[in-house]
């Protein structure tokens, strides 16, 4: 249980870095109080909870296709196609992530 709690400690931490990045560079540049908050804050919240999502997904389809290799080590082949397409698809959920806070980035 104590492992878990560093676990999550760690995880929050590193969910709230890039949350907070962008408010830090609004801060840096003189902007004025509450001006670019909002878009700052979207864009660090869009990057963080997306690439969060993914590498618990990335985390789980690996572990899970490596499981399933090691029990029958014939069907390498066919998970070894799924796990691509699985990562592909996880992938494309932390590009949209970007995308948002590109688009939230350019409105400040």
């Amino acid at each position: 249980m104590r492992k878990f709690a560093k676990f999550a400690v760690w995880t929050v931490v590193a969910a709230l870095v890039p949350m907070l990045l962008p408010l830090s560079a609004s801060a840096a540049e003189g902007a004025t109080a509450g001006s670019s908050l909002g878009p700052a804050l979207g864009a660090g919240i869009a990057i963080g909870l997306a690439g969060l999502g993914c590498g618990i997904g990335q985390g789980l389809t690996a572990g899970n296709t490596t499981a399933g290799i090691a029990r029958n080590p014939g069907a390498a082949g066919s998970l070894f196609v799924n796990y691509i397409l699985g990562m592909v698809l996880i992938e494309s959920i932390a590009i949209y992530g970007l995308v948002i806070a590109f688009q939230l980035v350019g409105k400040i």
